[in-house]
C-alpha cells in the first residue's frame, strides 16, 4: 500500500537548522521510498511507542502513521532526535 506523506508545521523548523544539500537529499529519499516502507520500518519503543523512524544517513524521519497517512513529526539528527 502507498501512503500519503504529511508534514507537522515543527519540520520547518527541523530542516532550517540542516544544510541545504542534506534537507534536498532528505526530502528526496522520504518521497521517494517512504511511502512504500511505512509498514516495515522499524517501531520505537518506550516513551516514542506508536512512531516509527526512517533513516537518512545521520538523520532520522520521526513519524506517525494516521490511516493512509504517513505524518512526519520532527526530521533531525539521530544525536539529538530523540532528546
Amino acid at each position: 500500500m502507498n501512503y500519503k506523506i504529511a508534514f507537522k508545521k515543527s519540520v520547518s523548523r527541523d530542516l532550517k537548522k540542516i544544510d541545504r544539500e542534506q534537507v534536498k537529499r532528505i526530502l528526496k529519499k522520504i518521497e521517494d521510498e517512504l511511502p512504500q516502507k511505512v509498514e516495515s520500518l522499524p517501531a520505537l519503543t518506550g516513551k516514542f511507542s506508536g512512531l516509527r523512524k526512517f533513516r537518512v544517513g545521520d538523520f532520522r524521519v520521526v513519524f506517525s502513521i494516521m490511516g493512509d497517512t504517513a505524518l512526519i513529526l520532527r526530521i533531525r539528527n539521530r544525536k539529538e532526535v530523540y532528546k
